[in-house]
């Protein structure tokens, strides 16, 4: 057997069982997701995933379906596309979401400092999807894997929908691993003191001789259940 698979504390297969990895632990960061480009028709795919979510939108398909597709994913992919090229990491050549999710998951790989413990991280709406990285997670010996949706607060148009993606690749899996769900954290206080600590960081950025400095404090209406 590989280290991988003896990684687990007393855990070992019986004689003659197939070669498997097993015995490390995933940790899945979900985030909400990001178009693949910012042309037409790839930002009609995302939104069409997006806002074909029941989650998210609540009201009738037979009312909504003809919005949907006769309005919507006919005029707005470009001039949501205009929009994220503003704000596209052209280096990566990816959505700036993508750039921050990524570093957050390697900076907790880092901060953990564990072999046994996997970091990674995938997205609700289009790539990298839930399904592969969690099949990924799997080839690499985790058959215990938390998942943490990236929003403080619990939302069925964020949090949930997130799960349900990840609890849908699930049922598709002949062998699944033990999955658990980090629950809502916006009260905890090391968040909260992170929230205050780059807010306090900006501030120390503005020009002191300024008159004035307004800070406006904007908060997603999906942040509600």
């Amino acid at each position: 057997m590989s280290g991988t698979d003896n990684i687990a504390s007393g855990r070992t297969l019986p004689e003659g069982h197939p070669a498997v990895s097993h015995g490390r632990v995933g940790v899945l960061l979900l985030n909400l997701g990001t178009p693949d480009a910012t042309d037409y028709w790839s930002m009609r795919r995302y939104l069409k995933e997006f806002l074909s979510d029941r989650r998210v939108i609540e009201v009738p398909r037979w009312k909504w379906w003809p919005i949907l597709n006769g309005i919507i994913l006919t005029v707005r992919p470009s001039g949501k596309g205009k929009d994220y090229a503003k704000i596209w990491n052209n280096e990566r050549n990816e959505g700036p979401l993508k750039t921050v999710t990524r570093a957050q998951a390697d900076k907790l790989a880092r901060a953990l400092g564990d072999e046994r413990i996997v970091v990674d991280w995938a997205m609700r709406y289009a790539s990298p999807s839930t399904a592969e990285r969690l099949a990924w997670l799997q080839a690499q010996g985790c058959d215990r894997i938390l998942l943490v949706p990236l929003y403080p607060q619990y939302a069925a148009a964020t949090t949930a929908t997130a799960c349900d993606q990840a609890f849908r690749a699930l049922m598709r899996m002949r062998w699944q691993p033990a999955v658990r769900v980090a629950p809502a954290y916006y009260e905890n206080p090391a968040y909260i003191e992170a929230i205050a600590a780059s807010v306090r960081n900006h501030l120390g950025t503005l020009d002191p001789r300024a008159r004035h400095h307004h800070c406006l404090v904007s908060r997603h209406a999906a942040g509600l259940p």
